[in-house]
């Protein structure tokens, strides 16, 4: 099993460096319960994954155990203290990884050549959503896929729609830029792929977080 990495950022002991450092450990420790409950979720969702693989924001590796041991992987992670996670991960599943730094909005792959893209519980933190689903479909090769699971905004008018509107600024700094409120659906039915299939869905997390979305978005042949 062999791991390729990028140039990693300064481990400089600085303020941002330290809460990357401790949202990592956060990742590894504090989310067995969740992909417990997702599991079964998850494993149809990536049931016949195959070929050349980008995951965007892998984290730590949970979804790692999902996938075929003859994929090419590759990950594109802002985070480098993700990357020993990944590593451990890919290593305990005789996975070879190759590991990109890089963000939603500018992935490090060339035009048109993956087979699919994979992402879960990482476009409620991007920058732009509209850019990340724009380099989605630049990457995909021609009838490509793109698989999300992703928390989302609750429906409009209701008391939970109201409350993660109240409380995504201080969500946003204490989950690494997450909005709890986002439409992520419409983003993806506007982003322009041939087809989006999806169902909403609600999970046994807290009740902030706990609308979900899961499904697979088809580009244009």
């Amino acid at each position: 099993m062999t791991t390729k990495t990028q140039s990693l950022e300064s481990k400089t002991p600085d303020s941002p460096t330290l809460y990357k450092r401790l949202f990592a450990w956060l990742m590894a420790h504090g989310n067995a319960q969740y992909e417990a409950e997702i599991a079964d979720q998850k494993q149809d969702l990536f049931a016949d994954l195959q070929g050349k693989i980008l995951e965007i924001g892998p984290g730590t590796g949970p979804n790692l155990s999902y996938y075929p041991p003859n994929i090419n992987w590759i990950g594109v992670e802002p985070n480098p203290f993700m990357d020993y996670y990944l590593r451990q991960k890919a290593e305990q599943l005789g996975l070879d990884i190759d590991i990109r730094r890089g963000t939603a909005e500018n992935l490090d792959v060339e035009d048109r050549s993956i087979d699919a893209v994979v992402s879960t519980l990482v476009l409620c933190s991007v920058d732009s959503l509209a850019a990340t689903l724009q380099e989605v479909l630049r990457v995909l090769k021609p009838g490509g896929r793109f698989f999300f699971l992703e928390h989302v905004a609750a429906p409009k008018d209701t008391g939970l729609r109201k409350v993660q509107n109240w409380v995504k600024p201080l969500w946003k700094t204490i989950g690494d830029g997450c909005h709890p409120d986002r439409e992520t659906w419409v983003a993806l039915e506007n982003a322009g792929f041939e087809r989006v299939d999806y169902q909403h869905f609600r999970a046994n997390v807290p009740a902030i977080v706990s609308p979900h979305i899961i499904g697979v978005a088809t580009k244009k042949q």
